[in-house]
């Protein structure tokens, strides 16, 4: 049988139940022998440590998994008693014995993060804690927040280093040791005297307009204060359509940053997209309509569920293969038994040159596309042809129509060439505006005015204003 006793913090907070199953155990483990707990159950009995493991054990992960392994392999004979300081629910390698033994008998002690909340005189119904130990898996930003097992100073500037991504180095904190409470700036936790195995740093709450560092849930709460009754007005009179345009606008404000190559700027720019979609999770949530968590669990089950070659059976050894597998399962998903589903589907708020490619590109899929780029190419003058007839007509319905044709066939065309055509046509738009203005230059420092140039002035203008364009580029 094995026996999991949480000793607390002291040789006065080991349980009677604990005390019984140490004194009749076959074999006492103590996870430390360097403790105060640990030294009133060495008074008791004789005991064995694992203080050995921790010399030998790579990092925090491998040493738990270490004592966990160490206690399996003596529990197998024999009734072993293994004791851990604190809560035992709060002792890592105590949890992996729990899972992996369902005879497992607990004795529970006073944790280490109650002692450390109780010494900051912090308390709260929504505390989180976490060992020092097991910071690498530490990921949600809940406040009050107690580490405990921050023994030295090598974990204590891990622990800072975490805490810090997520709360700023100048956030407020105690230093929890043996002598008490010692309020610090987070910055400063792997500088304190007195590391031992009854060292925590507790973070009590921050106030909103006090943080440094935000998470979503901060977003959300910000959103909600703007449209509150005494919220900004403009917030406030936004409805899912009235902001629809922003969210295009920021859409494609991030898509520039990414060009700048600006970090900064794409750091901007990706929190106003973010800052749209939290608009829409909190105007949803005011209808009724859906909340924000439905807007995360809907984008984190789709990416699983589309993701079949990463997190189910499905194979993908390169990229094609794994756009396949996405593209199978999103039309399962979408319940699209059709091309013609496939293709509607392709959003018709879509810049035209890019609805244009998506849509030829969803049809190919079904066999519906040119045998080559060749037979697409010869649509091109065909529908330039058509276009020009149309012109001579003077019909403005058919020139619409013929004009959209032929954007279409170039599209085909880029689209086969495996081109994006509305990168492409941007690059091209981009360059076009140089050269105009480069063309200007010129000319203005000709002494000239570009209106008062015939056309044969303006093009040599223009092809000396290429010439240079592309030089320079190159």
């Amino acid at each position: 049988m094995l026996t999991i006793v949480g000793l607390g913090c002291s040789p006065a907070d080991l349980s009677e139940g604990g005390k019984n199953a140490v004194l009749s155990a076959g074999t006492v483990i103590l996870r430390t022998g360097e403790t105060p707990a640990a030294a009133g159950v060495k008074g008791l009995v004789p005991v064995e440590t694992l203080d050995y493991i921790y010399r030998k054990s790579r990092n925090f992960d491998s040493l738990n998994k270490n004592l966990a392994a160490q206690v399996l392999r003596e529990a197998k004979e024999k009734d072993v008693v293994y004791c851990v300081d604190g809560s035992v629910t709060e002792d890592v390698s105590a949890q992996i014995l729990i899972a992996k033994r369902k005879d497992v008998r607990i004795f529970d002690g006073p944790s280490k993060s109650a002692r450390a909340f109780a010494a900051a005189k912090i308390s709260s119904c929504r505390s989180a804690c976490v060992s020092a130990y097991d910071m690498g898996g530490y990921r949600r930003a809940d406040l009050p927040l107690c580490v405990y097992d921050m023994d030295c100073e090598l974990v204590a500037g891990d622990v800072k280093l975490r805490l810090a991504d997520l709360f700023g180095d100048e956030a407020d904190a105690y230093f929890i040791s043996e002598k008490g409470a010692k309020k610090i700036k987070l910055y400063e936790a792997d500088r304190q005297k007195g590391y031992g195995p009854l060292t925590a740093l507790v973070l009590d709450e921050i106030p909103l307009l006090k943080k440094e560092r935000f998470d979503y849930e901060d977003l959300i709460d910000i959103m909600r204060r703007l449209r509150a009754p005494d919220g900004c007005p403009w917030d406030r009179a936004q409805t899912h359509e009235s902001i629809c345009p922003n969210m295009i606008e920021e859409a494609y404000e991030l898509v520039d940053a990414v060009g700048s190559g600006e970090d900064g700027k794409i750091i901007e720019e990706t929190g106003d997209v973010l800052m749209q979609a939290a608009f829409h999770s909190v105007l949803g949530q005011e209808r009724g309509a859906f909340s924000p968590e439905d807007v995360l669990s809907g984008v984190c089950g789709k990416l699983i569920s589309r993701h079949t070659h990463i997190f189910g059976k499905d194979k993908a050894t390169d990229e094609a293969g794994a756009l396949s597998v996405w593209e199978r399962n999103k039309m399962q998903e979408k319940s699209q038994k059709t091309g013609g589903d496939s293709v509607k589907d392709v959003p018709k708020v879509f810049p035209a040159a890019m609805r244009a490619q998506k849509v030829g590109k969803r049809a190919a899929k079904f066999g519906y596309d040119f045998k080559d780029i060749a037979q697409a190419a010869e649509k091109v003058p065909e529908e330039l042809s058509e276009l020009l007839a149309a012109v001579r007509s003077g019909n403005a319905a058919e020139i619409f129509e013929e004009a959209g044709d032929l954007l279409f066939s170039a599209i085909n065309v880029g689209r086969l060439a495996g081109a994006d055509c509305e990168a492409s046509l941007k690059a091209s738009t981009d360059k076009f505006v140089a050269r105009f203005c480069l063309t200007e230059q010129l000319i203005l420092q000709d002494g000239k005015k570009m209106q008062d140039l015939s056309s044969d002035e303006l093009w040599a203008y223009y092809d000396k204003a290429k010439k240079i364009y592309d030089d320079q580029k190159h």
